[in-house]
């Protein structure tokens, strides 16, 4: 019998068998479906019998409320002297109400099958039990809220800030120091040594900021005080008047090394950014959905290995090596609604499956056409770079990132061919997507055609205006602009060249789209931010398509858009690499805090830069601005929203650039692409109203330069923020890493879901086996019509090999990078990406024990079976069996084998077993890593004999 997690004494069953009996007689009398009693009457006239000798049935766990109707709970074993903490009373109850109606459900199936009373519980009232608990308590909660009628002893305000980082900035440390003790804060920054200590306090003595360094002697309260200690991060308190600072914080600089790049296609770059947490909903390929419950490490006849966990219905839990972590992916549906977890061993999963293949049949058909008509149309073929080409290139003041340079490649062999570019470039804010794309209208214009650079918004298109006119000014080129900020003189002149073919390149908003406009000759469009335009002008865009080159540009491209490009219905470039000396911008998710505006400003202020306050309500923004003047009596605030004529928002703007203003209070009309870089301060007032990308473009609007720029996202003061609300703050806090557009793609895609992606036929499809799962599917059936083999992502080869091949908790305790490292170990495909692993591994956390160099070696001969076709290597005491499949053992001839043996010094078997070769190498008593090389030598030997390469 499996262990159980409830005992049942033989006294305690007896007792309650006759109860059970009544409560059964009754439940069946109100009963209406016959078949559904006469199974309750069998299955409970069983139990009583059994319960009559103290016995219960095969699901005890069914029956535990009906053997303890009392319901105890762990409350009831803790002393009463005990202190219970409440962490987040709200939710704990939010989540209750969502176990509820699941375990509701699953009671009502179970009373249908006739195996269960409608009158048991499974699940205790939280409620209840906190209240009943004899334990002192203290509830934690982020607002006064959602307690109902509860009385407290005392409510103790408490509040805590995290602290930017300042580079070593000391300048910016200086101010921040003055504004703290000006606020009668004592400042405790805590150094590792006491020659630390005597450094710090030197660099601080430099920079005109006094301290003390304390020992064993008291603190002084309102100064700077500088303490021997360990802390993670610092922190402050400011009811408590104290702030601590690590030298994190103080010195935390922005690493220049260039970081290992995995090598991944572009659609695999945005694929790898789903991360897995514990308490998330993932998909087994063969066992459906479950929750994924943390990793563990469990020791199976002597070997370690870690496992994931994932616990399933009824309680059922499923552990996952993880060497078979290609099987699970987060579940990911259109709608971000909860899923319904699968039952283990049960068949509606392998049900689930089959009718959505059937119905994928169809969705592929669709793509099909779509590849079909890219494939047939004609476009224009441009010649290759020319020497001016070149000479505009090397014009570029800065370095290109590789990425920059790669995209460009990419793009230009596009226009290079016969059939029409659809390309979709994606790129962080401020990553050089617009140089990139300047290159292409370069080489479109040169070659006499037309290039078209559409826009979303009318301040973009004036600034792109500006910077193309700039970097174009050595070349005749002739540059329009049609926005609402020309005269109508203006536009009718720039559309007259349009139709003439003497405008070579024209920059606008959707007014571009327009019948008016008539090109001569239009070799290439550029779409900036493709999301932004509405549907019309979409159907206007796939007419252009047809027939011309289209670049488009995206900072996070809606999940549609990436759907599209990971099927390769659309090709796809990406630049994840920052241009040198960017900082992250620093980002804070607050309460609506008019002290913390006031201290933001004038922190700006006084290292001569301007600030954005984003609030998004035209009727009251003149209010807003009012405020902001009383609350910083001397700053200058400027106001901007798109009911402001042309010229009026014009103004503003450019006043703002020229630094006129100090403030721009302004609706989101500054999204998309308004670039001043002496705006390093951001407030979106009412965040969690916005959507993920959209505060990811917001917030894009800062940090453009090598300065510190800071983004405080605020909440009504006591507002209970909704689930996805609060992600999304947490999800736009957690992402200020430079580069991080795609992750916020694909975190707003589990947030939000994964929306419509081809027509809402398929919604439903998406949510029964999650979004990864659908497109692998997709993918696969579309591979198929076309006639090309799908590049499975399922391992085949069976690798046991009995040793400690595992990232132990101690090397490394955070679970996501574990996953991470051990997805990066399955993919290995060379010894370089095997040394990149290495050398991230040694640079990150220190040198690795023996069980991650043996797991990293695993890797590398998984890769090379692969590549050889092999399907098992198991060990069977002193001797590791090698099992080719028969398509390897038809291309390896006997001699083959013997030359790949001959590499090693090691006794070898060859025999044939069911027409599949089968090699039995005798390891002996070697230490695991020499086996484990020879083993590698010879397999890899075996590559290179069937593909009649070296084996790289």
């Amino acid at each position: 019998m499996p262990a159980q997690d409830t005992i049942f004494t033989k006294a305690e069953i007896v007792k309650q068998a006759s109860a059970v009996e009544k409560k059964a007689e009754k439940a069946i009398k109100g009963i209406k479906n016959q078949e559904v009693k006469e199974s309750m009457t069998r299955v409970f006239s069983e139990l009583t019998d059994n319960m009559k000798r103290g016995e219960l049935s095969k699901d005890p766990q069914l029956y535990t409320s009906l053997v303890y109707p009392e319901q105890p709970t762990i409350l009831d074993y803790i002393s009463e002297d005990a202190l219970l903490i409440v962490d987040d009373y709200s939710r704990i109850l939010e989540v209750e109400r969502t176990i509820e109606s699941e375990s509701s459900e699953w009671k009502m199936s179970k009373v249908s099958e006739g195996v269960c009373l409608p009158s048991q519980e499974f699940s205790a009232d939280i409620r209840e039990v906190i209240k009943k608990s004899k334990q002192h308590r203290i509830y934690y909660a982020l607002f006064h809220r959602g307690f109902g009628n509860m009385r407290f002893h005392g409510v103790y305000p408490f509040q805590y800030r995290t602290l930017n980082n300042f580079f070593s900035q000391m300048p910016q440390v200086k101010l921040e120091m003055e504004r703290w003790l000006k606020q009668h804060m004592t400042v405790f920054v805590m150094v590792p040594s006491f020659e630390r200590a005597e450094k710090v306090q030197r660099i601080f003595a430099d920079f005109g900021v006094h301290s003390y360094i304390k020992g064993n002697d008291p603190f002084i309260e309102n100064k700077v005080n500088i303490l021997v200690g360990g802390m993670a991060n610092g922190f402050e308190l400011p009811q408590e008047k104290v702030v601590f600072v690590t030298e994190k914080e103080l010195f935390n600089k922005v690493t220049k090394k260039q970081p290992h790049r995995q090598k991944m296609t572009n659609a695999e770059r945005l694929k790898s950014y789903t991360e897995l947490n514990p308490g998330d909903y993932v998909v087994h390929v063969n066992h459906g959905i479950g929750l994924y419950t943390g990793m563990e490490t469990i020791e199976v006849g002597g070997v370690h290995q870690d496992y994931m966990s994932i616990a399933y219905q009824e309680g059922a839990k499923l552990f996952i090596p993880v060497t078979q972590i290609h099987l699970i992916q987060k579940y990911v549906s259109s709608d971000a609604k909860t899923p319904k977890m699968h039952k283990l061993g049960g068949t509606e999963w392998a049900k689930t499956k089959k009718k959505v293949a059937s119905k994928i049949e169809d969705i592929a058909d669709e793509l099909i056409e779509l590849y079909a008509n890219r494939e047939s149309e004609k476009g224009y073929a441009y010649q290759p770079d020319t020497p001016e080409q070149l000479e505009f290139e090397n014009a570029f003041p800065y370095t290109e990132t590789d990425d920059q340079l790669r995209s460009t490649a990419e793009i230009k062999a596009d226009m290079e061919s016969i059939k029409p570019m659809d390309r979709l470039l994606v790129g962080d804010v401020g990553y050089g997507k617009t140089e990139v794309a300047m290159r292409a209208i370069f080489k479109a214009v040169q070659e006499g055609k037309q290039a078209a650079f559409l826009v979303p918004t009318t301040i973009l298109a004036q600034q792109h205006y500006e910077s193309l006119t700039q970097r174009f000014e050595e070349y005749p080129f002739e540059i329009g602009l049609l926005s609402r900020f020309r005269t109508k003189k203006q536009q009718d002149e720039t559309l007259a060249g349009i139709r003439k073919g003497t405008v070579d390149i024209v920059i606008g908003t959707h007014r571009i789209l327009s019948k008016d406009v008539v090109f001569a000759d239009l070799g290439l469009l550029v779409v900036d931010e493709e999301q932004r335009f509405g549907v019309k002008h979409k159907e206007r865009l796939k007419q252009l398509k047809a027939s011309v080159d289209v670049l488009t540009l995206t900072a996070t491209p809606i999940p549609r858009t990436l759907h599209m490009s990971m099927l390769g219905v659309r090709d796809l470039s990406v630049i994840e690499t920052p241009p040198a000396n960017r900082y992250p911008v620093q980002t804070y998710v607050m309460e609506q805090n008019n002290g913390a505006v006031r201290d933001a400003i004038e922190r700006e202020l006084a290292r001569g830069g301007q600030a954005f306050y984003l609030y998004n309500r035209v009727e009251t923004i003149e209010k807003k601005a009012q405020e902001i003047r009383e609350l910083v009596p001397d700053v200058r605030v400027a106001v901007a929203h798109g009911q402001m004529t042309e010229v009026q928002l014009e103004n503003v703007i450019m006043d703002f650039i020229e630094g006129r203003y100090d403030v721009l209070v302004t609706t989101t009309i500054i999204e998309t692409g308004v670039d001043i870089p002496n705006v390093n301060t951001l407030f979106i007032e009412n965040a969690d109203r916005m959507g993920l990308s959209q505060l990811y473009q917001l917030r894009g609007r800062v940090g453009r330069t090598n300065r510190i720029a800071y983004a405080y996202l605020m909440y009504q003061p006591n507002k209970i923020l909704t689930e996805v609300s609060e992600k999304r703050l947490q999800a736009i806090k957690e992402f200020t890493e430079l580069g991080a557009g795609f992750k916020i793609a694909m975190r707003d895609l589990s947030i939000r879901g994964a929306g419509n992606l081809l027509g809402a036929q398929q919604h439903g499809f998406i949510d029964s086996v999650g979004f990864d799962l659908y497109s692998e599917m997709l993918g696969e059936a579309v591979a198929a019509k076309r006639g090309l083999k799908a590049k499975s992502k399922r391992s085949i080869v069976e690798i046991d090999l009995s040793i400690d091949a595992y990232i132990p908790a101690d090397y490394i305790e955070d679970e996501r990078q574990k996953i991470d490292f051990y997805k990066r170990i399955q993919r290995i495909e060379s010894v370089a990406d095997h040394d990149e692993i290495d050398a991230d591994l040694i640079d990150r956390f220190g040198d690795y024990p023996q069980e991650v160099s043996d797991l990293l070696e695993v890797g590398l001969i998984k890769n090379y079976a692969e590549k050889s076709q092999i399907e098992t290597i198991k060990r069977q005491g002193e001797t590791v069996v090698i099992t080719f499949s028969q398509e390897a053992t038809v291309r390896l001839q006997g001699p083959a084998v013997f030359e790949a043996l001959s590499n090693i010094p090691l006794k070898a078997q060859i025999n044939l077993n069911n027409a599949k070769l089968v090699v039995s190498v005798v390891i002996g008593k070697l230490p695991n890593r020499q086996w484990l090389n020879h083993l590698n030598a010879f397999i890899k030997a075996c590559v290179a004999e069937t593909d009649g390469t070296d084996g790289k």
